[in-house]
């Protein structure tokens, strides 16, 4: 395993994929829709202080080897290497996020997605959006409903590039706004950093976990658990202690802690979350 390969066979194996490996539009899309549903967004080791490193060969002994999952620049980034061996032309791009936002907040570039060329044209890519992480790929085209596996999907023309939109219970929400500039890993290590240590980002102060199942939605912050339909019914609790907590992870996420990450990633946050409500 070097830093700039991918094993794909190991990474194969950690998504449940065992489909062609030709750089097609098939191929994206059965790829796109198991990484989606096997590889969660999380946020511990931030909350851990542990840092996140963005190289190829730490993306992959966390999210392969490990189990584990990550946020957006880690899951995107591992999802790009994977393309990439597989002969699929594509560029990264950056996200300003507008999901619970409002209009009047300014919010900075802090999310990781990808442009596919394809012979049936461009399209977005992105298996790194907390609760609503895309399971399909859409098309580069503005102004029309787009079906994926889950919420249909919609990108708009905005002053600020593209606005990429889900629809949930039937209502069109924003979800980031993005350019069509090229970035390099420089770039979203700098993102990372401000992300993963910045006292204002909501990835220091909540936990954040998300992923997506063959009919439904599961999210966790901080102690609320959510299962969501995909009609938009959704069953929630309050989970009440650390060991809960790691079980909900465990169970819903695949995701099993140590003692220590337990120590570290959640008990030192815990009681502030149960004084959130």
């Amino acid at each position: 395993m070097t830093d700039d390969t991918i094993d794909l066979d190991a990474y194969f194996r950690r998504i449940g994929y065992e489909g062609p490996r030709t750089p097609t539009l098939d191929t994206l899309k059965a790829i796109h829709y198991a990484h989606a549903l096997s590889i969660p967004f999380e946020n511990l080791d931030v909350l851990a202080k542990r840092p996140i490193n963005l190289d190829l060969a730490s993306l992959q002994k966390k999210l392969v080897a490990d189990g584990r999952g990550g946020y957006c620049f880690e899951v995107n980034a591992l999802f790009a290497a994977a393309l990439k061996a597989l002969g699929f032309d594509f560029t990264t791009l950056i996200g300003r996020v507008r999901w619970m936002s409002p209009e009047e907040v300014d919010t900075a570039r802090s999310h990781m997605l990808i442009r596919v060329e394809l012979p049936e044209g461009p399209y977005i890519a992105d298996v790194g959006f907390g609760g609503l992480t895309m399971t399909g790929p859409i098309r580069f085209e503005t102004g029309i409903e787009q079906q994926t596996p889950h919420e249909p999907r919609r990108l708009l023309p905005h002053h600020d590039g593209f606005e990429l939109q889900a629809k949930i219970a039937g209502d069109w929400t924003p979800i980031y706004r993005f350019t069509l500039e090229p970035h390099r890993r420089t770039d979203y290590e700098v993102a990372s950093w401000y992300t993963s240590t910045h006292p204002s980002s909501i990835f220091v102060q909540f936990l954040i976990a998300g992923r997506p199942q063959e009919d439904k939605w599961i999210s966790l912050l901080n102690r609320d658990f959510k299962i969501r339909g995909l009609d938009g019914k959704a069953e929630a609790r309050k989970l009440e202690s650390v060991d809960e907590i790691a079980e909900v992870l465990a169970t819903h996420f695949g995701i099993h802690l140590t003692e220590e990450d337990k120590a570290l990633a959640l008990a030192p946050y815990f009681e502030q979350w149960r004084a959130m409500g």
